[in-house]
């Protein structure tokens, strides 16, 4: 089998990213991946959209062209084009569409947008060549909580979504109230690593209900409590600690239970969140023998172009291809969803 290269180009929120992706007999080979971070929007606590756009225009010729460099190939040895088209901030995803649009149309390559989630979802195959469905999925970031059972690559079954804000999301809006920079995810895990657990006693929203999640009233929780502190110096840390317990509980529950209940031997963690060691080791530790728990390393975890290209291989060895009308959206589920 000839060996074939894809450029993986994903600007959905805050990082521009490009990557080289190699197939050879089948086997994918990260050959380059380049990320680059935003890191004004830390000034706001959160992402500012205008500027997310404004800094993918400058940067993402530049990062393709370190991609590519990084890879050791030109674009003319390229074989197709993948490309976040969603969900996403839509000015953001319109950057790098439209620069994929462009250099797949001048190459004469195929082109192929690709949804945000499912790129999560095949990045821990860049690293666990024995990862293959059927598995649960828990899709976990900062504008997402999804449980999903899939079922195959492509038929994806929705068991449950948060209903307020994403784990993500709350992570990072009580890492403001700890007066945490953003993003905070990172930032809470170390920090509740140094924490007594049981001072605070936070709920575990929907714990035994269904498979769908909330997180809004864990978050009202920790405000309060936070609210009530005279030494948050004093409480951070347990604060910390006993919230990312909560949340965690809720978040390890219903994946277990979904995949003892499927009768599914792999769990697989992806997205932002999935980050977060201490959620991988208590989903282990909750499944015990039953089944493993998949997760791919940080770097492929959060926002990335390698997961898109992985994705976008996989979608063009089917022969699937894009036409250059395609827009980006802000909101969709993802090719493939099965309704019960």
């Amino acid at each position: 089998m000839a060996t074939r290269r894809i450029l993986g180009i994903e600007t959905s929120c805050d990082e521009t990213s490009a990557a080289v992706l190699r197939l050879e007999d089948g086997r994918p080979i990260l050959d380059s991946l380049v990320i680059l971070s935003q890191d004004v929007h830390r000034i706001f606590g959160g992402v500012v959209p205008e500027l997310a756009s404004r800094e993918h225009l400058r940067t993402i010729g530049p990062v393709v062209d370190r991609a590519l460099a990084e890879a050791g190939i030109g674009a003319t040895q390229l074989d197709g084009i993948a490309v976040t088209a969603g969900p996403g901030l839509v000015g953001a995803l319109l950057v790098g569409l439209m620069y994929g649009k462009g250099l797949a149309y001048g190459l004469g390559r195929p082109l192929i947008g690709i949804h945000h989630h499912e790129g999560h979802l095949f990045a821990p195959t860049l690293e666990d060549p024995r990862l293959a469905p059927p598995f649960v999925a828990l899709l976990v970031s900062g504008g997402h909580t999804l449980l999903l059972d899939v079922e195959a690559w492509g038929r994806y079954r929705l068991l449950g979504q948060t209903q307020d804000d994403a784990a993500g999301e709350a992570f990072d809006k009580v890492g403001t109230l700890l007066g945490l920079s953003y993003p905070a995810g990172a930032a809470i895990e170390r920090l509740a690593a140094t924490g007594t657990p049981g001072r605070f006693t936070f709920p575990r929203p929907m714990l035994k209900q269904g498979w769908h999640f909330s997180f809004s009233g864990l978050k009202t929780a920790v405000l309060r409590a936070v609210r009530a502190s005279d030494d948050l110096e004093r409480d951070r840390a347990d604060i910390a600690r006993d919230f990312q317990d909560a949340a965690i509980d809720v978040l390890v529950e219903k994946t277990a239970r979904a995949t003892l209940e499927l009768g599914r031997d792999t769990a697989v963690l992806a997205g932002g969140v999935a980050c977060n060691r201490a959620l991988a080791q208590a989903l282990s530790a909750r499944l015990g023998s039953a089944a493993r728990v998949a997760t791919a390393s940080p770097r492929l975890n959060t926002d990335n172009a390698a997961m898109i290209a992985a994705a976008g291989a996989w979608r063009l060895g089917l022969g699937e291809r894009s036409e250059f009308t395609l827009e980006p959206f802000d909101s969709g589920p993802l090719p493939g969803l099965l309704r019960d």
